[in-house]
């Protein structure tokens, strides 16, 4: 197989890079940016996913495309970004992979776009509430993924798969699951959100799960790949527990947490408003409990995963050791 990875510098895209490398296949990696120190077992490209002549030199002779270049952010300021690389990025890419030879396509869109909803695990038959599709990143994520599934029922070869939390080494930029991580590990998170839970697995799952989709998955169709569902306060007691600290013991009702982001917002607002609004989403995002059922993965395309308690604590000796570096 030769494969074109897009975002492959980010976070789960490196892993990626990784897993098909290891699997024997012919990797091009593709992304803006390149660590200095990132080493080199790949053909890399610098390129930009909306400039399509890069893209269709960058493809051109590949069987498969994994899609991850994305934007990732709760920043209202990366809003118009988030909208050009997510949805204007993702439909590049498709009208790319959509010339000459047939390739399949891997998208990589999020469990946010499955979920969550109130009273039980979502799976990949829900959609996240109206509430949640005003916070850009997840309204972005959600209109590229449904270009990918319009092109598949236009002939495409495309399956979408949904990671939920990934937490694992290499989370270097961070991301902002990355940056819970850190902020946790280095005692900085005084409490937790109370009620609230995620859905936290191995990057390195995460970056197998992709490749058996490429193998098992059905075109037109989303894979949720996932791990365990825990509450956010277990979440903050394993990794604290993995570094030697005392774990955030101060648990916040959600609406105080809220009415907190409002008014943080009014007073800041004189200054700026990137403070209020980055803090605001954080919070709405986190209104119903983020749970997933991946059991679709785990049929259909013989999908696994490790203990949660396993992930957060590699992430969380990486952050201490990134921090120390």
């Amino acid at each position: 197989m030769r494969a074109l990875v897009t975002g492959a510098a980010g976070f789960i895209g490196a892993h990626v890079v990784d897993a098909l490398a290891d699997a024997g296949a012919d990797v091009i990696a593709f992304d803006r940016s390149f660590p200095n120190d990132q080493p080199v077992s790949t053909t890399q490209i610098v390129g930009d996913v909306l400039d399509p002549d890069a893209l269709a030199r960058a493809m051109a002779d590949c069987d498969a495309v994994f899609h991850m270049a994305a934007v990732y952010s709760y920043r209202r300021a990366d809003a118009t970004l988030m909208q050009s690389v997510n949805v204007e990025g993702t439909r590049a890419v498709l009208e790319a992979a959509a010339r000459g030879r047939r390739r399949r396509v891997i998208h990589t869109s999020s469990c946010a776009t499955c979920g969550p909803v109130a009273g039980r695990a979502a799976t990949e038959q829900d959609l996240p509430t109206a509430g949640d599709l005003a916070i850009p990143y997840k309204r972005t994520k959600l209109e590229g993924e449904r270009l990918v599934l319009a092109a598949a029922r236009a002939g495409i070869d495309a399956v979408v798969v949904n990671p939920t939390v990934p937490v694992g080494p290499g989370d270097l930029r961070p991301t902002p699951t990355g940056k819970m991580v850190a902020d946790v590990a280095s005692g900085r998170a005084g409490g937790y959100l109370r009620n609230s839970s995620l859905n936290i697995v191995a990057v390195e799952d995460i970056a197998a799960g992709h490749l058996r989709a490429y193998d098992h998955g059905s075109a037109g169709e989303r894979y949720l790949l996932g791990g365990e569902n825990l509450t956010i306060r277990d979440v903050f007691a394993q990794i604290s527990t993995a570094v030697g600290r005392p774990a955030p013991q101060i648990g916040v009702p959600w609406a105080l947490a809220y009415a907190a982001a409002l008014l943080a917002g009014a007073a800041l607002r004189p200054i700026s408003r990137e403070p209020r609004m980055l803090l605001l989403d954080e919070v709405r995002s986190g209104r119903l409990p983020h749970l997933f059922d991946d059991s679709k993965a785990r049929i259909d395309l013989g999908y696994s995963s490790r203990p949660a308690a396993e992930a957060l604590a590699a992430a969380a000796r990486d952050a201490v050791a990134n921090a120390n570096s």
